[in-house]
């Protein structure tokens, strides 16, 4: 399972992740990753069940990942220089 997958299921099940994005081990692009999942399978945990959210989320932690890294990631930045 990804970071990104394992803190959307953590703050689901009521953890609270500690410190920022960065001590949670994800990048900001991941964290913004998983401020979206998380708002949607919230919507479905209280539209349908915990079960319906932890579905969407496997799927839209590997669908988002995937369309945003498709290029294989950052590419520029000054920590590139």
């Amino acid at each position: 399972m990804s970071a990104v997958g394992y803190w959307a299921r953590e703050i689901l099940d009521g953890g609270v992740p500690y410190g920022d994005y960065q001590s949670m081990g994800l990048s900001n692009r991941q964290y913004d990753i998983l401020r979206e999942v998380v708002a949607a399978a919230r919507v479905a945990k209280r539209d349908q069940d915990a079960r319906a959210a932890g579905e969407l989320t496997d799927r839209q932690v590997r669908r988002t990942c995937a369309e945003r890294y498709r290029d294989g990631g950052p590419s520029v930045g000054p920590w590139q220089r």
